[in-house]
């Protein structure tokens, strides 16, 4: 499933009907942007760690079918919960982004990746392996709720996200 290619800015400022009726929501200018490609888009599926990356490389071993994963891991600055080599397979499993509330590593092997990321930051200190967090659950990142299903439009301007599949 490839998403259309939309630009944030002019997604915004064609459709102020939905950002004030809450449908079409901007996430706070808070990731950096890693991986090879900077403009992404499609399905969200979420999923909530903190300190753990066991559930984020059990998702990116799945088909991708261009869904977007949308981590929350808490905003922890402690250690990375996604590396090169997940999203080495998630590239190959076709997956069309990572959004990373928390921290990466690896910034050199994921920058050769033709996928989209984004992050807070980057670490040299792995995450825990315990398995525990929360699959396909609301969660709150950037300043905004973003349910799992909903459609995540990502550019060098920034990332919104919105109920459903945006068209030109």
């Amino acid at each position: 499933m490839a998403a259309l290619q939309l630009a944030t800015a002019e997604v915004c400022d064609a459709n102020p009907h939905l950002i004030l009726g809450g449908e079409l929501r901007a996430l706070q200018p808070i990731f950096q942007i890693y991986g090879r490609r900077q403009v992404f888009s499609g399905p969200i599926v979420t999923l909530k760690v903190f300190e753990d990356n066991v559930l984020v490389r059990e998702f990116l071993e799945e088909k991708g079918n261009g869904r977007v994963l949308v981590v929350d891991g808490g905003g922890s600055m402690r250690c990375a919960i996604l590396g090169g080599n997940p999203v080495q397979q998630a590239q190959n499993n076709g997956w069309a982004g990572i959004i990373i509330n928390g921290c990466i590593r690896d910034v050199d092997e994921i920058n050769g990746c033709d996928i989209g990321v984004r992050a807070l930051a980057s670490h040299p200190m792995k995450a825990n392996k315990k398995g525990i967090g929360e699959k396909q659950v609301p969660v709150n990142i950037a300043g905004t709720r973003i349910c799992d299903g909903e459609w995540l439009y990502a550019d060098t301007d920034g990332i919104l996200i919105s109920r459903t599949e945006l068209t030109v």
